[in-house]
């Protein structure tokens, strides 16, 4: 059991959902034609869904949103969502501001693109923009257990649009093995890259993790949103200003952020996926890469390969490269070297008075300045949210 020292930041607008009933368990969900479309803004152009959604609609793909909570009556989303665990445990219920907000814009947001896929919604953040390190609990990671579900419920993609920067160790054990599972599993896995780009740039995780295709935020030209945080992670970039998308109180409403570029990017691969279900994460990963709109010099820390092109990307799927990537067997030997009797080496004893008492200095300073720094940022992120008055996603 690893303990949880980062935040989840996850970028939305504050939104009221209506009252409905606990939602634990897995329910089954209604016939899937009830759903309309969700409107549509820039993007739609942008990606060019018309033409990608006359090769696939994301038909029999279900794609696992691991989010705030999905409000299922929502007209957009109705006969489309099966609902799992919540694994944050905060007691927090359909109704309360801080459910849903964000996970049904996202999951709509899926749909946009594949709108014949379907939805498997599991809770594993709430609707605070920003968390400090003491708002965890210790114990396993929600984020790790609902990849966890997704992987043993039938997930065939898994859409994370949550992250945030690392506190203490510099990866999260229970997410790693996770994430290793559905690679296992061949799981494509689906984050947004992180909105810290316009203040400190955090690295965000999972987005960060080895395998997960990391998705960068575009405005309508093309180029970086400026919210969107710039690492050598991004792997692809989608569009993430002003999409129009559902509110867990009912309407619509434009969100921005690299939340709903990483669930369009979700809808593309359903796409992809439906069109040949055999694609391996490696491939869907190069397909999106190889098809995407190149930044100058083919890649960049900004955008990753660029923009993606889902008609050209749905396209490429009937006839994928190779897939070279699986375990290999060993073939060295077994001993780096033959033992030869040399006796180990042995270092005279240490004088550790002095060492202890400096060391022991050092630590109080540094946590000092560690807990300055905290919360200096804290307090800078919240005024720089606040002046900017924008919802993200």
């Amino acid at each position: 059991m690893s303990t949880r020292r980062h935040t989840r930041a996850r970028v939305g607008t504050a939104m009221t959902a209506v009252v409905l009933g606990s939602v634990l368990g897995v329910v089954a969900a209604p016939p899937a034609a009830a759903a309309p479309p969700t409107p549509t803004s820039w993007e739609a152009k942008a990606l060019g869904l018309a033409s990608a959604q006359r090769t696939a609609q994301g038909k029999g793909v279900k794609v696992a949103v691991l989010d705030s909570g999905v409000m299922t009556n929502h007209v957009a989303l109705h006969g489309k969502v099966t609902t799992g665990p919540d694994f944050l445990k905060d007691g927090l219920q359909p109704g309360d501001s801080r459910w849903g907000g964000h996970g049904t814009a996202m999951a709509s947001d899926v749909l946009k693109a594949a709108p014949e896929a379907s939805i498997l919604s599991v809770r594993v953040i709430d609707d605070k923009q920003y968390h400090d390190p003491e708002d965890w609990k210790q114990g396993p990671s929600p984020v790790g257990q609902g990849i966890d579900y997704a992987v043993d419920h039938g997930a065939d993609v898994i859409s994370m649009s949550l992250g945030g920067e690392m506190f203490g160790d510099s990866v999260d054990e229970d997410e790693v093995d996770a994430l290793a599972r559905a690679a296992q599993k061949g799981i494509p896995v689906i984050a947004s890259a992180g909105n810290d780009g316009d203040m400190f740039n955090d690295a965000s995780y999972p987005a960060g993790y080895p395998g997960v295709i990391a998705v960068a935020a575009t405005q309508q030209n093309g180029s970086r949103a400026e919210f969107s945080t710039v690492r050598t992670y991004n792997s692809v970039a989608a569009p993430g200003v002003a999409i129009v998308s559902a509110k867990n109180t009912g309407g619509y409403e434009p969100v921005n952020g690299t939340s709903p570029a990483a669930a369009l990017t979700s809808g593309v691969v359903a796409l992809m996926l439906s069109h040949n279900g055999k694609l391996t994460p490696a491939q869907v990963r190069t397909l999106l890469t190889k098809t995407a709109h190149h930044p100058s010099g083919g890649r960049d820390a900004l955008v990753g390969y660029g923009p993606i092109d889902a008609a050209a990307a749905v396209q490429a799927s009937s006839k994928p490269p190779a897939d070279g990537t699986g375990p290999v067997k060993y073939t060295g030997k077994e001993h780096l070297a033959t033992p030869d009797g040399t006796p180990k080496t042995q270092h005279p004893p240490l004088e550790t008075d002095l060492v202890t008492i400096g060391l022991g200095a050092a630590g109080a300073g540094l946590v000092m300045v560690v807990g300055a720094v905290l919360i200096t940022r804290a307090g800078r992120r919240r005024a720089a949210a606040a002046a900017a008055g924008v919802p993200r996603g």
